[in-house]
């Protein structure tokens, strides 16, 4: 990247520069001076000042800048200089940090070896507990019924260390919880107890979730992305590594959305940063389209990759600065691919576009033959929707890369849901930012019924997920930016059918208490089981709905502290992006997320029944 620059917006830190320079123990000051400085002086609007940067703690700085939006950027410096200007600006004394693989007490490990995996028994296994992706657990893989829910207590925690920001969505697989954490590692652990049976350490943060499958030549394989835009695949029973193969070379790539597996080949969808470099009027904005890649999960070699915006980005304008423009570009996809193996189709949902011309398959849902990878059709629910993060600035020159429309910025966060209507019709469920959950026919993309269910947004509308029973389909809302905590939130059931809103309940009042950071809003992906749809809130609840009128049957306050099972201090915080996952007995759950200045948190828990 040409005239990289360090910036920074709200709650982020962006950190650029060339690393003309390494040393042995390089010394954080220096490489402030050198990198950081010219944009954290207070002249350039919406920047963080060196003063608020000190607020922060050593790990979250490190994490924005290795792990965060701003990797691409980060990336330009050494490791030790990242945990140098880190630790300096955290104020904490040379060498804080450490990429070390933490140790955890002796009594935090499994004493005897799992046994032999067998993916008959119960699982959550991946994004939405199946290739439909509609986040429903059976009751027998569930094992909890209706009633059984308001006697769920805490059985253990398990804490994240180093992180503000909790991990991956966990899968539970007979009896074994795999989740990875913004710094890199996986952790496989006892779903009874929260022992560690082994740790896993990637190149890049894990955001998503993991899926797990037979290996060709015995045993079985777990499969996960990382910030690298890179896949990799472990031994389910020792963690060691199978194979890794890098997916995208553009350096704002990111993986987000969990890799699915079906019939031997991994379907990993491709997501990216350069919404955020594009607030740098010096950035050449933007290059990055979104894509689906399809490899062979036993080797990782690839069998084909499709790009979903089909032109590729030609030079167009010089911004008010000079730096030169390219588009189309954008239609990230941030969530997991949806099989459909009786039609030969996969369904991802696509994001805004970065630059213009807006791309006319962002914000759209999008079919591809999982043969080949072909384009089958596309379906645009939103026309003209063009965003960056230059955008959000009142500075011209910080606008200098702004795309005209200027957003609405109402893409697809969530993965298209499966399923079948009364009259025996398929219909491929699509929630966007946008507040309108769309009803497809995956044959064609047609649109059978649209229904708004909140006033969307930036953080608006159906974020990162919803759950259906294929009757109803249970939607959290977010509207985080768009309203206030106590208005923002509530979970939504519509009829699958018809679209119909069944009932509504409001968010919960009065549940913040002045925690800085707390919010009502409700972008965490929801889950259900028969008869109860769970949904957790920014301020740290999970709550379990009744089904049939939305009132709340059980509700846990996880923004607390916590005794863990592996000795790591811990705290829940904001619920987001992940939901919770159900599986023989048991509701599992990340608690924390500091980004956008939410309650930051690291911990897992884990409810079950006496």
């Amino acid at each position: 990247m040409r005239n990289a620059a360090c910036l920074s917006l709200g709650f982020w830190l962006l950190l650029s520069g060339t690393s003309a320079w390494a040393q042995q123990a390089p010394d954080g000051a220096d490489v402030y001076a050198a990198h950081c400085e010219r944009c954290h002086s207070d002249t350039l609007p919406r920047m963080p000042t060196r003063d608020a940067l000190a607020e922060r703690e050593a790990s979250d700085i490190a994490l924005a800048i290795t792990n965060g939006v701003m990797r691409q950027f980060g990336a330009l410096l050494t490791a030790a200089e990242r945990r140098a200007v880190a630790e300096f600006l955290a104020g904490d004394p040379p060498g804080t940090l450490t990429d070390a693989t933490p140790e955890f007490p002796a009594s935090a490990y499994c004493v005897d070896e799992p046994p032999r995996l067998d993916l008959s028994r119960a699982t959550w296994n991946g994004w939405g507990a199946g290739l439909e992706n509609r986040r429903f657990q059976t009751a027998d893989a569930a094992g909890l019924t209706a009633s059984d829910v308001e006697h769920l207590t805490l059985k253990w925690a398990f804490g994240f260390p180093n992180v503000s920001a909790a991990g991956s969505q966990p899968t539970i697989v007979d009896g074994r919880v795999l989740v990875g954490t913004r710094t890199g590692l996986v952790y496989a652990l006892d779903a009874d107890t929260g022992c560690v049976y082994w740790t896993h350490e990637a190149p890049g943060g894990v955001r998503t979730a993991v899926s797990v499958g037979p290996h060709a030549e015995g045993g079985f394989t777990a499969y996960f992305g990382d910030s690298l835009a890179s896949t990799h695949a472990v031994d389910v029973a020792t963690g060691e590594l199978r194979w890794s193969a890098r997916i995208e070379d553009h350096p704002a790539a990111v993986l987000t959305g969990a890799p699915t597996l079906h019939d031997g080949t991994l379907y990993v969808p491709v997501s990216s940063l350069e919404e955020v470099s594009a607030a740098d009027p010096r950035y050449e904005c933007c290059t990055f389209r979104g894509s689906v890649v399809a490899l062979d999960a036993a080797n990782g070699e690839r069998r084909w990759k499709t790009y979903v915006v089909e032109q590729e980005p030609q030079p167009t304008v010089t911004n008010a600065i000079g730096a030169q423009n390219y588009g189309p570009s954008g239609a990230a996809i941030w969530s997991a691919p949806t099989l459909d193996p009786d039609r030969g189709l996969l369904y991802v949902a696509t994001g805004d576009a970065y630059s213009d011309p807006p791309a006319p398959e962002s914000d759209a849902i999008v079919a591809l033959a999982m043969d080949t990878g072909e384009v089958r059709w596309v379906t645009q629910t939103t026309e003209g929707d063009a965003f960056n993060l230059g955008c959000s600035s009142d500075n011209p020159i910080a606008r200098a890369n702004c795309p005209e429309s200027d957003g609405p910025d109402v893409d697809y966060g969530s993965s298209p849901a499966l399923v079948t209507d009364a009259s025996g019709n398929g219909l491929v469920l699509a929630g966007q930012k946008s507040g309108v959950l769309h009803a497809m026919r995956p044959e064609d993309g047609s649109l059978v019924w649209s229904t708004r269910v909140s006033e969307g947004g930036l953080l608006g509308g159906i974020e990162w997920g919803f759950a259906t029973d294929g009757e109803q389909v249970y939607l959290s809302l977010s509207d985080a930016l768009e309203r206030p905590p106590g208005e923002a939130g509530g979970v939504t059931a519509v009829r699958v059918d018809d679209g119909a809103v069944v009932w509504h309940a409001p968010p919960v009042q009065d549940t913040c208490g002045g925690r800085e950071g707390c919010h009502t809003a409700q972008p965490a992906a929801a889950t259900v089981i028969p008869g109860v749809a769970f949904a957790g809130s920014l301020d740290g609840h999970l709550r379990a709905h009744d089904v049939e009128d939305g009132r709340i049957i059980w509700d846990v306050d996880t923004g607390r502290s916590f005794q863990t099972v592996n000795g790591v201090e811990a705290k829940g915080g904001a619920i987001n992006g992940p939901g919770p996952t159900v599986v023989d007995g048991m509701v599992f759950v990340v608690s924390g997320y500091s980004t956008f200045g939410m309650m930051g948190g690291n911990v897992l828990l884990a409810f079950g029944l006496e």
